[in-house]
């Protein structure tokens, strides 16, 4: 029985590795995957998942207004569906992602982050928190050692910034993995 997951990590954690991998791997075994991501993620292209360490694939982009079930009836039959950047899908997409693993039997294995630099839940996050059946933290270390939990937004100088959209795309240079201890001693040293 096919099944909905959600993996999910702090920034830097190897998500996107993680996806492309794992899309190489059901394709080695001669099966077919449709590769997604939505519009909101476009650092590296519109339509290119790419990790840190160099993989990349193209993939399908899903704008918000789209229908995930509509576009995967138009894009044809595949075996399983890999989602990177699935916290960007909104909450109906995310229920649509659930319907497809319901009436199709096919496995929708979502990549993404759990949570914003003010550790909020991004909206599509929180209902892959609701709605997958197997939810897998993908680790990651923070300076000090300890788990990362946080991505931390930073300034030019290296400064934790606590305010400003939810939404900024951005890798090493806007964003560093912390555990919360560490977040919360930036954020008190920033005064």
């Amino acid at each position: 029985m096919a099944k909905l997951y959600f993996k999910y990590g702090a920034m830097g954690s190897s998500k996107s590795a993680q996806a492309l991998i794992t899309q190489f791997n059901y394709e080695e075994l001669g099966m077919t995957v449709w590769l997604i991501k939505p519009s909101t993620d476009d650092r590296d292209g519109a339509d290119i998942i790419r990790s840190r360490i160099g993989l990349q694939r193209r993939a399908q982009v899903i704008t918000p207004e789209q229908d995930i079930a509509q576009e995967y009836a138009k894009a044809g039959e595949f075996d399983v569906i890999i989602a990177d950047e699935a916290q960007f899908f909104t909450p109906e997409q995310i229920d649509q992602l659930r319907a497809l693993v319901d009436r199709n039997n096919i496995p929708v294995l979502c990549f993404g982050l759990r949570t914003d630099f003010q550790t909020h839940f991004f909206p599509g996050s929180q209902r892959l928190m609701e709605l997958a059946d197997s939810l897998t933290e993908i680790k990651t270390v923070c300076a000090c050692g300890s788990k990362a939990t946080v991505n931390a937004r930073i300034d030019g100088a290296g400064n934790v910034i606590t305010e400003g959209s939810q939404i900024l795309l951005g890798g090493n240079d806007s964003y560093v993995a912390m555990c919360h201890r560490c977040w919360k001693k930036k954020i008190a040293e920033r005064g």
